[in-house]
C-alpha cells in the first residue's frame, strides 16, 4: 500500500514521499488494517491520504460506513501517530512537545483532528446541517497512556479523541459505535462525490472574524502559529517578557486568515491588538468591510508608518500583514520632523508591541526598496536580545489547493529550479491559454453570469491616465483592436469603478484591468493575467525588458539594477498569477512567449 500511495503521490503532487513518509505508512497502516478487521469493520471503505477540499492538507484516513444505530452515513477521520511519547510545551494544552520534532512545539493531535472535522464540515456540501455523521480520533499506536500522560489534559469530544495502543480495547469499540459491519461503498461514493461549497472569502466573512466569532478554521501550522502568538501575549503579560513571532508561507498559505483570527480573538480577550500593512488596497478593503459601520473596528487597520511616534510596548500584538512590504523607513519627504524616529521601519514596528507578529512571503516583493524577509527580521530582533519564533506555513490554500500550479507558476517564471514544464492538469485548477484579450474578457464575463468572482489584470507595460474631466475613464490598456482602462488610481469612485482600493473586491471592478499593487493580498475565483512585452520568452530563457515597463518605481537604473528588475518583474507576475482560487487564463502580448504558454498548456484546455 506504501507504494500505491507513493505512486499516487507522484502522479497528483508531483513529489516523491519521503523515506520516513514510506516508513509511517508501511508500520501504521498496517496496524489500522490489523484493528479493523478485529473489529469486524473489514467491509467499510477507506481513503488514505484524504485531501481537505480547497487546501493542500491532507488525513491520513477516512473511514465510510454506515451508522451502526440508524440507515445513515457514518464517516471517521483518523489521524494516526507513531509517536511513543510526547508532552505539553510549557503551560500551553494546545501545543505539544515530540522529540522526533525537535524542540519546536506542535499542534496537539486531539486539536489537529478535530479542526480537520471542523474544516470538513464548513466545506462539503452532503456534511452541511447534519448532525452525529462525522467523528475524529488520533490514534497514537505506539504509545502507552503513561508515556503521552499529559495529553490527555487536552479535552476531548466526538470531533477529536486520543487512543493509545494501551487502550486499543477502547479504540475497538469507538470504531464500532460509529461504524456497522457493513458495506461502506455508497456512503464512501457520496463523500467523495459531494459539491464543494464555496471558501469563505476572507472580506466577505472579516466582520464577524473582528467582532464577533472566529469564521475560519485554522489547521496544522496556521493554529500552531495562532497558539504560539497567544501563548507569548499571556507569557508577556504574566512577566517582564518581549518575543517576535514571524510567520513565513507563499500565496493563499492562510497569513491573513491567521491575521484576522488572532486580531478577532485578542480583542475580544482584552488584549490590546492592531493590525498594519504597507498596502493601502488591502488596509482600506479591511477597514470597509471588517470595520463596516463601525470606527471603531476601522480604527485596528493601520499602515506600517503609522508606529513612528508610537509608545514602546504601547500594544500586547501588532500584527504586521505582508510584511514582505517593509521599507528601511517609514519617513518621507512629506513626513514631519517631529514624527521622525531615525529608526528603521521594522525597529518602529518591534518597539510598538510586547509581542509583534510578522505575515510575510519573501517571494512576494514587488516594489525597489521592500526589504522584509525571515533574515531581516531575525537580525532586528536578536541584536536586541529578543526571543525569535518563526512558523513556516507549508500548505497552500489559494489556487484551489492546487501545490502542482504553484509549482507550474515558480518553474514558469524561473522561481523554482528546473525550468518550464507542462501543464499536465489538476483536477482542483484549471489552467488556459487564450487567443486575444478579448477572449480572456468573455470568457471572464461567462463566469460572472455563473455567480463567480473574476478579474483580469496586467502587468504594468501600458501608460495610466487620469480620469477625463466628464468622468470617463481613459482606456489605457490597448493591445490591437482592444482597449481597457487601468483601475482607478485614487481613494474616489469615478464614473461608477471603485477607488482603486476596492477594484478586486467591488462588482463594478470588472472591465477595468488590476494591476500587482490593486491585486496584491486578495483573490477571487476566475483569474485573467495579461503577459506584457516587460517579461518575453527568448529560445531557452527569459528576458526582461525595463524599457517596456512603465512601473515608475522601475525606471530609474541607478536605483534599481537590471539583476533587481529582473527579480521584481518575475516575482509581478508570481503575484499576478497566483491570485485565482479556480482558474487562470493566460495571454502574451509577444508572439515567442505566447507561443512557450501553448507549448506548456494543452491544445484541448485552450479557450476559444
Amino acid at each position: 500500500m506504501a507504494a500505491v500511495l507513493a505512486e499516487q503521490m507522484s502522479f497528483q503532487m508531483k513529489r516523491r514521499p519521503s523515506a520516513a513518509e514510506l516508513r509511517s505508512w508501511d508500520a501504521s497502516l498496517r496496524v489500522l488494517a490489523d484493528d479493523l478487521v478485529q473489529a469486524d469493520l473489514d467491509r467499510v471503505d477507506v481513503f488514505l491520504e484524504y485531501q481537505l477540499p480547497l487546501s493542500s492538507k491532507r488525513i491520513d484516513v477516512v473511514l465510510a460506513g454506515r451508522h451502526p444505530r440508524r440507515d445513515a452515513p457514518s464517516y471517521v477521520i483518523v489521524e494516526l501517530k507513531q509517536w511513543s511519547e510526547a508532552e505539553r510545551f510549557e503551560d500551553d494544552p494546545e501545543l505539544v512537545l515530540q522529540p522526533s520534532y525537535g524542540p519546536r512545539p506542535i499542534l496537539h493531535p486531539v486539536a489537529q483532528v478535530r479542526s480537520y472535522g471542523e474544516y470538513l464540515l464548513d466545506f462539503t456540501s452532503v456534511l452541511h446541517g447534519t448532525t452525529d455523521v462525522l467523528a475524529g480520533a488520533a490514534y497514537l499506536h505506539n504509545a502507552t497512556t503513561t508515556s503521552v500522560g499529559a495529553l490527555y489534559d487536552y479535552p476531548q469530544d466526538e470531533l477529536g479523541r486520543l487512543f493509545t495502543k494501551q487502550n486499543r480495547g477502547e479504540w475497538l469499540d469507538f470504531l464500532r459505535s460509529r461504524l456497522a459491519p457493513a458495506d461502506g461503498s455508497a456512503y464512501a461514493d457520496r463523500l467523495l462525490h459531494s459539491a464543494i461549497a464555496p471558501s469563505k472569502q476572507l472580506m466577505a466573512v472579516a466582520a464577524e472574524e473582528v467582532r464577533r466569532r472566529e469564521q475560519f478554521v485554522l489547521l496544522d501550522e496556521q493554529r500552531v502559529a495562532f497558539d504560539l502568538v497567544m501563548h507569548e501575549v499571556e507569557k508577556a503579560r504574566a512577566g517582564d517578557h518581549k518575543s517576535v513571532v514571524i510567520v513565513s508561507g507563499g500565496p493563499g498559505s492562510g497569513k491573513s486568515v491567521i491575521a484576522l483570527s488572532l486580531l478577532g480573538e485578542l480583542n475580544r480577550r482584552g488584549r490590546s491588538a492592531i493590525h498594519a500593512t504597507g498596502s493601502r488596497s488591502f488596509t482600506q478593503t479591511l477597514r470597509r468591510v471588517a470595520g463596516a459601520g463601525s470606527r471603531q473596528v476601522q480604527s485596528l487597520f493601520k499602515y506600517f508608518n503609522s508606529f513612528m511616534d508610537a509608545d514602546k510596548n504601547g500594544f500586547d500584538v501588532l500584527i504586521a500583514d505582508e510584511a514582505h512590504r517593509l521599507r528601511e523607513t517609514s519617513a518621507n519627504r512629506w513626513t514631519k520632523a517631529e514624527h521622525r524616529s531615525g529608526k528603521a521601519q521594522v525597529d518602529e514596528l518591534i518597539d510598538a508591541a510586547r509581542v509583534p507578529v510578522f505575515l510575510l512571503d519573501e517571494n512576494q516583493v514587488v516594489r525597489p526598496g521592500e526589504l522584509g524577509t525571515v533574515e531581516d527580521i531575525e537580525k532586528a530582533a536578536r541584536q536586541r536580545g529578543i526571543d525569535v519564533h518563526h512558523v513556516d506555513l507549508s500548505a497552500q490554500y489559494r489556487c484551489g489547493g492546487s501545490e502542482a500550479y504553484i509549482d507550474w507558476v515558480e518553474r514558469l517564471l524561473g522561481l523554482r529550479a528546473g525550468g518550464p514544464i507542462p501543464w499536465e492538469g489538476d483536477p482542483k485548477f484549471e489552467v488556459h491559454v487564450v487567443e486575444s484579450p478579448s477572449a480572456m474578457e468573455a470568457a471572464l464575463a461567462a463566469k460572472l453570469e455563473e455567480h463567480y468572482g473574476a478579474r483580469m489584470a496586467a502587468g504594468y507595460c501600458w501608460p495610466w491616465s487620469d480620469p477625463r474631466k466628464d468622468g470617463s475613464l481613459v482606456p489605457d490598456v490597448r493591445i490591437d483592436a482592444w482597449a481597457r482602462p487601468w483601475n482607478l488610481k485614487g481613494d474616489r469612485s469615478v464614473g461608477g469603478a471603485p477607488p482603486a482600493a476596492l477594484w478586486a473586491s467591488e462588482p463594478a471592478g470588472f472591465g477595468q484591468v488590476g494591476c500587482v499593487y490593486t491585486a496584491q493580498g486578495f483573490e477571487y475565483d476566475w483569474n485573467g493575467v495579461l503577459m506584457g512585452p516587460d517579461l518575453v520568452w527568448r529560445t531557452d530563457r527569459w528576458v526582461a525588458v525595463r524599457s517596456a515597463n512603465r512601473d515608475p518605481d522601475f525606471r530609474n537604473a541607478r536605483k534599481v539594477s537590471a539583476q533587481e528588475f529582473d527579480a521584481l518583474v518575475r516575482n509581478v507576475y508570481k503575484v499576478l498569477l497566483s491570485r485565482g482560487m479556480r482558474g487562470t487564463l493566460l495571454f502574451s502580448t509577444d508572439a515567442e512567449t505566447q507561443a512557450l504558454l501553448h507549448r506548456l498548456v494543452a491544445r484541448d484546455q485552450h479557450t476559444s
